[in-house]
């Protein structure tokens, strides 16, 4: 298998998925874990095929080739956001060490499919580093940025900064705002979706202030989205392709923002398999490879 996504705009080639008939397995199984994953709300399994039907649907119209991790017990609910497990780099896999406890056997299961299909593995974050793939932005084939926040430790991003010395020239460490705690999910991606080359959405009022003066003088053009749209996701977009992307519907000034900036923007509902698990489109795929 071709392999290599060191970004986060050029055009998808294959994307790894997992869907929630092989996470969420039933709605018996949903039932039994999703207050003790703090989601927002107990998803409805039918309704959840649905959703990430037309999601797939959505992709396949632009990538050539779509994989699918298989069910597997070590995992749960979580496991369906395939983009926080592990990194993909032109030299193989990189395991991430997940910050959230009930995530711990993901990169593991990951692991052992990429084997199978012939991905290598570059290396993993291990010992007491911790490293979530949200929080781990490209901004240039050799620009990386992370987030140091409750699922990433400065640990893990030592780690991460030696794996990849051979392959970034820029890494920026980001430091997190402790918003509403250790419990809910606040990734660099929550705040932070590059939708082309030169353009990333944003929410600033969560931005760093170092870190935006950094897009600004790289001459970044922001797209601020509206306080009201930011609970509901509009800062979490796929890019499919530069100026081709996928958001979560109901975030309409958001769309209109894009659409006015010359974006095409196809939407999915995803009230069952993003608002509930508070994971965007960019959490559910994981590019396996992006033309260069």
């Amino acid at each position: 298998m071709r392999y290599g996504s060191q970004s986060e705009v050029n055009p998808i080639k294959s994307v790894l998925l997992k869907h929630p008939r092989d996470a969420f397995i039933s709605q018996e199984n949903i039932d039994d874990q999703w207050q003790d994953l703090n989601y927002l709300g107990c998803p409805v399994y039918e309704k959840a095929l649905e959703e990430y039907d037309y999601f797939v649907n959505l992709i396949n119209n632009e990538v050539d080739k779509i994989y699918y991790l298989p069910e597997d017990a070590r995992v749960g609910l979580d496991s369906m956001y395939v983009h926080d497990p592990v990194l993909i780099t032109d030299q193989g896999a990189i395991l991430c060490n997940m910050g959230k406890e009930e995530r711990h056997e993901e990169p593991r299961a990951v692991r052992d499919y990429l084997r199978k299909t012939g991905v290598p593995i570059l290396g993993k974050i291990g010992g007491d580093g911790t490293l979530e793939g949200g929080d781990v932005v490209w901004l240039g084939p050799r620009q990386l940025a992370v987030g140091q926040g409750y699922r990433t430790n400065a640990e893990g991003i030592r780690q991460l900064r030696d794996l990849t010395a051979g392959l970034v020239d820029e890494f920026i460490v980001v430091p997190l705002v402790h918003w509403t705690g250790p419990d809910e999910v606040l990734h660099l991606m929550s705040m932070i979706s590059p939708i082309d080359n030169d353009t990333v959405v944003v929410y600033s009022r969560l931005l760093p202030v170092p870190f935006r003066q950094w897009l600004v003088e790289r001459n970044f053009k922001l797209i601020d989205i509206p306080d009201e749209e930011y609970p509901t996701m509009a800062c979490n977009i796929l890019a499919l392709a530069p100026r081709k992307c996928i958001m979560i519907e109901g975030n309409p000034r958001t769309r209109l923002l894009l659409e006015r900036a010359g974006f095409t923007v196809r939407e999915y509902k995803g009230q069952e398999i993003s608002k509930v698990g508070s994971g965007g489109p960019t959490c559910l795929t994981r590019p396996l490879l992006r033309e260069r």
